[in-house]
Parts: C-alpha cells; structure tokens; sequence
C-alpha cells in the first residue's frame, strides 16, 4: 500500500523508518545503555521506584493582576489538590522594573503578578505556611531580588532557611539565546547566578537555586535536538563558573534542576527525557568527576508546550496538552504543569486551571500509567529515538566547546541564530501543509464559539502605583539609601550578593531601584544582530 508522505520525520528532522528492530540498536546494550532506575546512567529515571513511590509533584503556573489576586488563587490551587506553588510575574518585574516606571505602563499584572516591593511580596503569601509548601518562582535577570525578598519574607515569619524548599529559575543564558529579558550583560549575570548557588548551598540548602530551563528555548522555535542540547550545556556552563568560584561540585550539583518543554511529537518527548538524564550523567562524570552520585542526576519539571495552543477551536488545546502530558510522564518528569486550554487569548480562567490540574490527576489516578518504571525502555523505536537525540545533542556540544563555550557563543549569535532558522522551517511546513495543525491549516471552522476569559481590571495598576507611592513617603530613606549603597560597594567588591540584598528589601528598596543600583556597577547589554 502506498505510504501517505514520502518521507515521515520527527518535528527535529529525524527521518523515522517504518518500522524498528534489533538493527536499529546494533552497539546497543542494556547494561551500558538502560541500566536500571536509580543508578548511572538513569537513562529509566533517577529513582528506583519513581512513581510507584512518590508521585511528580503537580504545580500549575499561576500569576495575574496584584499580588492579592494571585494569593487567592494559589489558595484555590491548593484546596483543589496542587501540591506545589510556581509564580509568573508580569513584564515589568520580569525586566526589573516598578509598577510605576513609565515603561512599566499598561503592563502592570497583565501577563502575570506584580511585584515591586517586600510587601507586595508579604501579600503574595499571606497565609501560605512556606516551610510546607514548595515554591517555584520564574523569573531571571532580577531573580536575586525577588529572592531576597522571599528569604525576607520567611526571616520575618520566624521560619528558618533551611526549612524552605523550592526552585528559582535563575537561568540568565537561555534569556540571551531565547526569552530576552536579561538586565546586565553575561559575565557578570553569571556571577550573579554563582552568588545564589553559593549562598543556597550554605544557608538554604533544600532550595534548587537554578532551574536550567529549555521551556523557553523550545518556545522560540527550537528543535527538540536543540532544546535539548543548548538546555545542558547552559547547565555545564553553571557548573563550570561555580568550580572556578571556589565551590565542589557536591556541594550544589545536586541541587540544580531542569525544565523541559513537552511539545506534540509523543515519543520523541519521551526519549528527549530520556536521553537528557542520561547525557548529563555522563557529560557530570566525565567533566567534573563528582563522588556523590547524587551530582550526576537530572531532576526536571516539565511544562506543555504553550507554543502548540492555538487560538482557534481551544477546545483542543484540552486534547494538545494531555497528550504532551502522558509524554511527560512516560518520560519520567518529577513535576509537571499542564496548559489551560485558553492560553493564546488571556490568562487561564479559573475553571480551565481546574481541567489542567484534572488532566495531571487522571493521568495519575486512573490511567495506570504509574504502575511500572519506564514502561516503554527497551522498545526499539524508543531506544533509537533516545540514542538518536543523545548523539546530535553531543554533536553541537562539540561545536559550543570550540567556540570557547556558551558565552562566547552567544556573543556569536550561534544558539540564536539556529533556533531561528529552526521556526522559520517549522513555519514553512504548516504554511506548506506539510504539518497539519487542527484547527489552524486543516479542519477549520468558519464561525467558533467564544470561550470565557480572564480580563484584568485597569484599577491593579492605579493601586499598584499608589501603593508604591505611599512606600516612598513612609519608609526611612537614609536607612533605604544606606543600604543600598552598601549593595553596590558589595557587588564591586566582590562579595556575595545575597546578605546585602536582603538587607536592601528589609529597608523597603524597590525592585527597580535596586535593579538600577546594581545596573550602575555591572552595566548593560545589547545583543548581537544575527540576522
């Protein structure tokens, strides 16, 4: 029977035979290959139970409007059976900016939280026992001061630092390669990034204080291949600057952790997992030599892809998103937030976050997908997949070790350039309808029906702003001003960052305030054209 397409490939380009077998894996062996769950190279997870002991961890993304708007709705989370916090800020906190910045205009709590202050901070997890619940905070070029105000927040509640579990996203590089939303330029990001690894390892040890992420990067239309391989080398990257700021590996290789993007190419998800775990463990070993073994895992939270919604017919991105979801799952996630199906028009209402932390339960509860580690090790297309993805991986981390590492690469435009020509061919083959998008490019509907959404109220800005304004007149300036100068002098000095920070948000510092002090020391940046 004649094949539907002439040539049937991954969404990276990897052509797919019609079928798999044993020599597919000719050098493939089980014991150097798989291994067993638990133990190097944790190809089939990193636990030996994994699911059968402890479920992942269900943290849905939440953010939106004023810090008292989010609160609630991290309340409703948890009531209905999230077990985990992850905070989105808005774009003005993301580029360290105050609610009442003149570019901060109309962007106030629109794509996520404002935060602009300690108290807003304070009113973010009024009520939320924070040595109970982990915590996960996106957020990067100003990821050291929404961090201090969180230790602030937990040293005024009397909670000690080492009670506090959670992850900040902290990964400055893949903002130069993917997002943008950096704020100094990379050297001294990076020093900023080694000063919390370092600070975290000693003072707030159960807190993962990088989340090495390629969410993003496969958001700006990166392959899985690249995702994948730009993901980890970022995370060697880090690795590297802490050894040569005077840290052992143990002391913080274990506490790093990683967020992968899960997009609709069912098992190639599952082997890019697969063969992440895997490619860390042996890149850990052979580079830095770690006597914990604990040093050499990968321990990920996993995002559906909120590139593959669509605004049309979003019903389906309910369908999109379970099946990214399984895929995250077979592949061994350790967390996992799942998309609201009406992402590409507003924020998640509060019904549709409901159905996405539902679709994470099922999964879990009936689908008995849990029951065996890796359910899928050892089929021959899977294990291809995962050998395949491991090797053009290494193939552009030898590219990125002779371009004098990710730095310089980025300076070179490499990463950004091959994400780029990357979308512009995933681009061409749905405008050529040789990709089919549901909805999009086939099965169109000429009239839909509309779909609630949420809509934030103007007056979060106007209160936000008059919040800030009543801040400045009430708070002591010689002792905000002090220290504040004190942070800088610190920064210039060397010194580790975090102690003056928490001091500057304890004497009611803004986030744009501090975020210009520290921009007066480490300047700014402007990338590379690449075009």
């Amino acid at each position: 029977m004649k094949e539907r397409k002439p040539r049937f490939t991954s969404l990276s380009g990897i052509e797919i035979h019609r079928l798999y077998g044993p020599d597919d894996l000719k050098d493939w062996t089980p014991e150097r290959e798989l291994g067993v769950p638990g133990e190097f190279p944790y190809t089939r997870g990193i636990y030996p139970t994994m699911y059968r002991g402890r479920l992942w961890t269900m943290r849905q993304f939440a953010g939106f409007g004023s810090a008292e708007d989010t609160n609630r709705r991290f309340h409703y989370l948890l009531e209905h059976g999230q077990n985990g916090l992850s905070v989105a800020f808005d774009m003005p906190t993301l580029m360290g900016l105050d609610a009442d910045d003149p570019l901060a205009r109309g962007e106030v709590g629109r794509c996520g939280v404002s935060i602009s202050s300690l108290s807003d901070m304070e009113r973010l997890f009024e009520g939320i026992p924070l040595d109970h619940v982990t915590t996960s905070m996106t957020i990067n070029g100003p990821a050291t001061v929404i961090f201090a105000m969180y230790l602030a927040v937990a040293e005024k509640r009397g909670i000690p630092f080492d009670r506090l579990g959670g992850t900040l996203q902290n990964d400055i590089l893949k903002e130069y390669i993917a997002q943008k939303e950096w704020l100094f330029p990379p050297e001294p990001s990076l020093r900023l990034v080694t000063d919390v690894v370092a600070y975290c390892a000693q003072s707030v040890p159960r807190w993962h204080p990088i989340s090495i992420s390629g969410y993003h990067i496969r958001e700006a239309g990166a392959t899985a291949v690249q995702e994948l391989a730009f993901t980890l080398y970022d995370g060697l990257t880090y690795v590297e600057a802490a050894v040569k700021a005077g840290l052992a590996v143990d002391q913080f290789a274990l506490r790093l952790s990683f967020f992968f993007n899960v997009h609709n190419d069912f098992f190639e998800e599952i082997a890019k997992f697969r063969a992440a775990r895997r490619l860390w463990a042996r890149e850990m070993a052979r580079r830095y030599q770690p006597k914990d073994p604990r040093s050499l895992q990968l321990r990920c939270h996993a995002q559906t892809a909120g590139c593959s919604l669509t605004a049309q017919q979003p019903l389906n991105n309910v369908v999109r998103t379970t099946v990214q979801a399984l895929a995250a799952v077979l592949g061994g996630t350790q967390s996992l937030h799942t998309n609201s199906m009406d992402e590409t028009l507003a924020l998640p209402t509060e019904e549709a976050v409901r159905l996405a932390l539902r679709t994470q339960q099922i999964i879990a509860e009936e689908s008995e997908v849990t029951n065996t580690v890796d359910p899928l090790g050892g089929s021959y297309y899977v294990e291809a997949l995962t050998n395949r993805l491991e090797e053009e991986a290494q193939a552009y981390f030898r590219k990125l070790d002779e371009m004098g590492g990710m730095v310089a690469a980025i300076e070179r435009g490499f990463p950004q350039r091959e994400i780029l020509e990357a979308s512009h061919r995933y681009q061409r083959e749905i405008e050529g309808k040789e990709r089919t998008i549901v909805g999009v490019n086939r099965y169109v509907e000429q009239e839909e029906r509309p779909i609630p959404i949420l809509k934030i109220d103007p007056e979060v800005e106007q209160r936000q702003v008059a919040r800030l304004s009543e801040l400045r007149k009430s708070r002591d300036p010689f002792k905000m001003a002090g220290a504040v100068a004190a942070l800088q002098e610190a920064v210039a000095c060397g010194e580790n960052v975090m102690p003056p920070l928490i001091e500057a948000v304890k004497a009611q510092a803004t986030l744009g305030e501090i975020c210009a002090a520290l921009k007066e020391v480490l300047g700014t940046y402007r990338e590379p054209v690449v075009l």
